[in-house]
């Protein structure tokens, strides 16, 4: 998650968004799924150095996030086992099934890209390869400690936008020696990611209500985190399914890490607002208080408020021999109270469920605030009249909402996933937050009746459920935020000038049209593309994916507009996309209505793909225009998500995205394509194939080297190759927003592989891959990360840079973030992330986003906003 909430999680971010991740969180799911960056100094080791602020103290028994297994410990074989073309089969342990060879074959394009050759950078006095920690909590082959809490129920899966809920075997490919324990743990590794986000809330040179917006994608990144990853792993282990992941780590001991590392970032967090925000918000006239700070004036006015906006709405839910307990849904804040009956004497509890849909803080004058739950609980002897209130106390339940939807050739897949949807609400309980104050008597009573464990429970200071400051950071208070920044039209289509607007047709005749979001406008261009299209009487066709949109989507309008005009258009929805199920379920009836042709990508894949194809009529002619990117057609994650587009006229794309939308709703089998490459058949291979390439140019003493920009890193045969690569002495770069497994800087496996992380004020989602090339560059962007899930059990599209202008401004990019001169966080390898904010006179290093955002404006020949 990140700021909006991300690509759940995203991640999260920006957005959430933007993570994770986070998802990705999130994304406001963005961050999500995660994700931001701002320069600070609190290293990402879990502690607050602080002074004043207490380190947060591990559970009693809580096993510890590092272990002493060394890297090159024994560990059993992994192996993974999908059939790409079909529904993938999960890994059986019991069963092994053959490794992917070390060279995979060659793409169907081989064409090679890219810049000088990079110099080997090994560093002195860093860990042996066999002297690294794994992150194992107990030795293999002895029993998972801790296990006192037993069988935990549970069902769950994976998050957006970068969590994975699967966590697939590997085996090395034969023939090829690389140590045990070089992965790192993702889940570690997710939970690191959103402790940076954390470290941007905790930084004071972070705009003071961008701080507050952190805190609360913070808690979005994590709420989806135990939905979703905490769920799956609970599910796993209920099941019996025990098989390590390619860490090393067993569900069990997986799973205590997350406990015992989840509730110190979480103490973190609630110190973060309690200590720093919350009082700096006060300096600055922005007061949250709690009822009893208020004046009586105050309480009367916000009186006057809850007998006409929430009582109505409000539902006291008793508990005795004849109203069992109620049922509480995921993500609710919720009073328990305590009353009793003045005649018997008897005391009775109840719940109060706090309404979602108000907001969560309101206003009792101006610029100050107080919590909804503290004005219901002000006015319980409203909702008990003739009982007395003894006590109450707010509390929050998460559940596992992750969907587990069979398909089959006959199921309509729209109906399966409703009924899925309703089933999603009744998920087991993964995490109970209570306030610090609570009574034990309630607290028994609540984890009796939830069937929650002990050390699922965690007490926190009250206001509970932060995400409720989004509301917070979105005053209008422009001078605590970042500088407003309002992306322009890029400049190749504002070059083209009409009668009235300009002519993307024109300007994408003329040349491609690298598009980078949200420097360049999305309204500007890929929305006045398609609204282009739409109204264009020589169009004749138009083919759409669409994984998320926004509620109001102009996509949506303009290719209803389409259709009710008479063009053939093709839609494929993905419904299946976490947390947009139902938006999408919406807009994909909306636009069967309006006469579209809707269909749902393939069984068994997940269609993750940004492509848009245009069919026009010239002359004698039929032409066809292309749009592919790395993000959502989503007008307003676009103007928080960092992504990547390409329109072009290119015919080979043109070609490639007819092929692939004929797959996509037809029986096509083709899987060999011109400028794409294409998961789940080609684009594991096809990357692999070109890095082992590097190597053979680093060999031949060629310019060689290996950039990746991605959301997540997780896949084991890319890292593999990225460690084959290093050892040869490429050099190989990974720039990555959430989760990373690969362990860079271990001397003999990865002295020559840097990871890099950039958080900031909009989430990093595209995905770019860059390669050398012996002096001919090579770059592909487009959907993918590296990821079981993407690789294996999505359709994804990654597309060819032929422009070398192109190709040279992504290297320009890359090279800029992760440049030592721009503010970034380090990855070690012990697994820490440690941030890199200021230069060697302790000045502050500019953020790679802060740069694009400068050179935007003096290109428009402003300097200022």
């Amino acid at each position: 998650m990140q700021p909006p909430a991300p690509e759940p999680g995203s991640s999260g971010t920006p957005p959430t968004p933007p993570a994770p991740a986070p998802a990705e969180s999130t994304e406001a799911r963005a961050v999500a799924e995660g994700s931001h960056g701002a320069p600070g100094t609190h290293r990402a080791n879990g502690h607050d150095p602080r002074p004043g602020t207490p380190r947060p103290a591990s559970a009693p028994g809580a096993p510890s996030s590092r272990g002493t297994s060394p890297l090159n410990a024994p560990q059993p074989p992994f192996r993974r086992k999908n059939d790409p073309m079909t529904q993938p089969s999960s890994s059986s342990p019991s069963a092994p099934v053959p490794g992917r060879p070390g060279s995979a074959p060659s793409s169907p394009d081989s064409g090679r890209a890219t810049d000088p050759a990079g110099t080997a950078r090994a560093e002195t006095g860093r860990p042996t390869v066999a002297s690294l920690p794994g992150h194992r909590s107990a030795p293999t082959g002895q029993p998972p400690h801790g296990s006192a809490h037993g069988g935990t129920a549970g069902t769950g899966s994976a998050l957006e936008p970068d969590l994975d809920a699967d966590l697939d075997a590997y085996e090395d490919p034969e023939g090829v020696e690389l140590p045990a324990g070089r992965f790192l743990d993702r889940e570690r590794s997710w939970l690191a990611f959103n402790e940076r986000v954390l470290e941007l809330a905790e930084d004071p040179r972070t705009p003071l209500l961008e701080r507050a917006n952190f805190l609360a994608i913070f808690a979005s990144n994590l709420d989806e985190f135990f939905m979703v990853r905490v769920a799956g792993l609970k599910r796993r282990i209920a099941t019996g399914v025990a098989t390590r992941s390619a860490s090393g780590l067993l569900p069990r001991e997986v799973l205590e890490l997350i406990w015992t590392r989840s509730r110190e970032l979480m103490a973190r967090h609630a110190a973060c607002f309690q200590q720093d925000v919350l009082p700096a918000l006060a300096d600055e006239g922005v007061q949250l208080v709690r009822w009893a700070e208020l004046s009586e004036t105050e309480q009367a006015r916000l009186f006057t408020l809850f007998r006409q906006q929430i009582f109505p709405v409000l539902t006291p839910l008793a508990v005795d021999p004849a109203h069992p307990f109620p049922y509480i849904s995921g993500l609710s804040l919720n009073l328990a109270v305590v009353v009793r009956n003045p005649v018997s004497g008897h005391r009775h509890f109840a719940r109060v469920k706090v309404p979602p849909l108000l907001s969560r803080f309101l206003e009792a004058a101006p610029d100050r605030y107080v919590p909804i739950e503290d004005v219901i609980a002000a006015h319980l002897e409203e909702l008990f009249p003739g009982m007395e209130v003894l006590a109450h106390h707010s509390f929050r339940l998460t559940r596992n909402e992750d969907l587990e939807v069979e398909e089959d050739d006959a199921e309509n897949l729209l109906q399966a996933l409703e009924k899925e949807l309703m089933r999603r609400r009744f998920g087991p309980p993964v995490r109970l937050e209570v306030e610090e104050s609570i009574d034990p008597y309630i607290l028994d009573l609540l984890v009796r009746e939830l069937k929650i464990s002990d050390v699922e429970v965690y007490p926190l200071p009250g206001p509970l459920d932060l995400t409720g400051l989004f509301g917070i950071a979105s005053l209008d208070r422009p001078e605590l935020k970042f500088p407003k920044f309002i992306a322009g039209t890029h400049r190749d289509l504002a070059e083209v000038e009409s009668a009235s607007a300009p002519d993307i047709f024109a300007a994408v005749r003329e040349r491609d049209v690298l598009l980078h979001h949200p420097y360049d406008s999305f309204s500007t261009s890929v929305q006045a593309f398609l609204e282009q299209a739409a109204a264009d009487p020589d169009v004749l066709a138009i083919k759409q994916t669409l994984y998320r949109t926004s509620g109001d989507s102009p996509i949506v309008d303009a290719l209803i507009d389409a259709a009710e005009s008479g063009k053939q258009v093709l839609v494929l929805v993905e419904i299946k996309a976490r947390f947009d199920e139902q938006a999408n379920i919406k807009w994909a009836r909306k636009l069967e209505e309006a006469g579209c042709h809707v269909v749902y990508g393939l069984v068994g894949l997940k269609t993750h793909c940004k492509l848009s194809l245009v069919v026009r009529q010239e002359g004698e002619t039929l032409r066809r225009y292309s749009h592919v990117g790395t993000g959502n057609y989503h007008p307003k994650t676009a103007r928080l998500y960092e992504d990547l587009g390409l329109l072009t006229a290119d015919p080979q794309v043109g070609a490639d995205l007819s092929d692939l939308f004929n797959r996509l709703s037809g029986y096509s089998r083709r899987e060999t394509y011109r400028r794409l490459l294409v998961a789940p058949r080609s684009l594991r291979d096809g990357l692999i194939e070109r890095i082992e390439s590097e190597v053979r140019h680093h060999r031949a003493g060629r310019p060689a080297h290996v950039h990746f920009k991605v959301n997540s890193m997780v896949d084991e045969a890319i890292i593999d190759a990225c460690y084959r690569a290093s050892m040869a002495g490429v050099p190989v770069d990974v720039w990555v927003r959430g989760i990373c497994a690969i362990r860079p800087g271990v001397p003999g496996l990865s002295e020559n592989i840097r990871v890099r992380s950039v958080l900031g004020r909009f989430l990093e989602h595209s995905r770019v891959f860059a390669f050398g090339n012996g002096g001919e560059p090579e770059v592909w962007f487009g959907s993918a990360d590296m990821m079981h899930r993407n690789l294996d059990r999505r359709i994804e599209a990654l597309v060819r840079v032929s422009d070398p202008a192109h190709r040279a401004a992504l290297a320009r990019v890359l090279e800029t973030g992760m440049s030592d001169s721009t503010a970034s966080w380090h990855l070690g390898p012990d697994g820490e992330w440690n941030r890199h904010s200021t230069d060697a006179d302790g000045q502050q290093l500019p953020n790679v986003q802060e740069l694009l955002i400068d050179a935007r404006r003096r290109r428009r020949g402003t300097s200022t906003p």
